[in-house]
């Protein structure tokens, strides 16, 4: 994965929750205990964080930084934040060489924070439009993608399916919804 899943995956963002920012975005992400509002500022926290490692190749830790959305920012102010966020990161991943490695639990390659900020931008979108009730699932290709580079072990299945229950946000297949997982962004 590359900058272009990342711009993708931000303009479906964009796409999807622009079209909604009159509604009240202080009611819960879905299952989250987050309001939408700060799911949506959380996106773009990981997407800076992740081209701030991405940019600054620490090998044991984040880089001691983090970014603050003013509590005066509407839902409009907040989706712009995360497009900016997430062309810092493609820009990062544009500009990486492939043997690039930063730290996040362990050496990730530029490949693993592409997948993490679709991962993010992806899974908190959803998450969100549940909160606001608007129906919208993500796109089987991206979803395809972020399974393969961060979940190794994902059962068969299509992708939007599996990638919700690998993240404990559905059912799938008769498996009961997932209360921990992780996924493998560092890679030997």
């Amino acid at each position: 994965m590359d900058g272009s899943h990342v711009r993708a995956a931000s303009g479906e963002v964009l796409r999807v929750l622009g079209a909604h920012v009159d509604r009240d975005w202080a009611v819960p992400a879905g299952t989250l205990e987050w309001s939408c509002l700060a799911t949506a500022a959380h996106v773009a926290h990981d997407l800076l964080a992740y081209a701030g490692q991405v940019v600054g190749r620490p090998a044991d830790g984040y880089l001691p930084f983090d970014l603050t959305v003013s509590p005066s920012a509407t839902p409009a102010d907040v989706l712009a934040v995360v497009a900016a966020c997430a062309e810092l990161l493609a820009t990062a991943l544009d500009a990486a060489g492939p043997q690039q490695r930063a730290w996040h639990f362990g050496a990730c390659d530029p490949s693993g924070f592409a997948a993490m900020g679709v991962a993010e931008s992806l899974l908190h979108t959803h998450d969100i439009t549940r909160g606001l009730g608007v129906t919208w699932r993500p796109p089987a290709p991206l979803a395809a993608a972020v399974l393969e580079r961060l979940f190794p072990d994902a059962p068969p299945g299509p992708p939007v399916e599996v990638l919700l229950w690998m993240t404990g946000r559905a059912e799938f297949d008769g498996r009961p919804r997932r209360t921990f997982w992780t996924w493998q962004a560092a890679r030997p």
